[in-house]
């Protein structure tokens, strides 16, 4: 097994982050720079930074912004919003970010991942699918920061964007987010089986419910929001946990203060 990385994620929206629940009650819970200084001091393997509101609002990304961001960021930082071309990517790419999150391009323009995996590379392509359970209980794709349902299911959305050059998937349960009450592991499940890494995100409380993503829902990698933010759980901690239950982790960053 691969080591297991363990992933902040920052809500972007507007001028600073925000806490949200199954995509919607956002609630601004501070600027964007110390949260990125605070994470930079921790034991975390990567960041990352989604802009929640640029899609919907039809805006591109803010590379100014993320500019800002990268020059302070002292781990691998993942950027997604509002991405909808190749030249988006590319000034993303400039402006500092080291991989780049596609969601609502996979539906509406599937055809960048294809491009940008030609030009930078499968490695820094992210396909970040998001996905609520319909009325039946099956699992369906949404985009558009959740406000779109686009009648796909999962592992078809991420069959496809593997093929067109994607090199990981960004999978993320809208029912479970900022709800602090453990993944979707029968989502996770789905795509465990995927020739790619699968980071798992939407709802992690617990250092349990991070082993549980990897051990019962074959996920490569862990992101939480709400449990670092909110609670005195630390990436430390988790890597700790994670290290108990046998599963392989990174070594904390040189400098990093030890928090286990």
């Amino acid at each position: 097994m691969l080591k297991v990385r363990v992933i902040p994620t920052l809500l972007w929206k507007d001028v600073g982050l925000v806490k949200g629940v199954r995509f919607d009650s956002w609630r601004r819970v501070g600027p964007v720079l110390p949260a990125i200084k605070v994470y930079n001091s921790r034991d975390v393997d990567e960041l990352i930074l989604l802009d929640i509101t640029a899609s919907g609002d039809g805006r591109a990304p803010d590379h100014e912004s993320v500019s800002d961001f990268a020059d302070a960021c002292s781990v691998p930082l993942t950027v997604g919003g509002g991405i909808r071309t190749v030249e988006h990517i590319a000034a993303l790419l400039r402006a500092g970010a080291d991989k780049i999150a596609v969601n609502t391009a996979l539906y509406e323009a599937p055809e960048v991942v294809n491009e940008a995996a030609r030009q930078f590379g499968s490695q820094c392509v992210v396909a970040s699918i998001d996905v609520r359970r319909a009325g039946d209980g099956l699992h369906v794709c949404v985009s558009r920061s959740g406000s779109r349902d686009t009648g796909c299911q999962p592992l078809d959305v991420a069959r496809e964007a593997v093929e067109r050059g994607a090199g990981e998937i960004l999978l993320t349960s809208v029912d479970r987010d900022g709800t602090m009450t453990g993944y979707d592991i029968d989502l996770l499940r789905s795509l465990s089986a995927l020739p790619v890494p699968v980071i798992a995100s939407g709802g992690a409380g617990t250092y349990a419910d991070l082993v549980a993503a990897v051990c019962a829902g074959g996920a490569s990698a862990v992101a939480a929001a709400s449990m670092f933010h909110f609670t005195e759980q630390t990436p430390a901690g988790a890597k700790a946990a994670l290290r108990d239950a046998g599963v392989p982790v990174r070594h904390q960053f040189a400098g990093a203060v030890s928090q286990s």
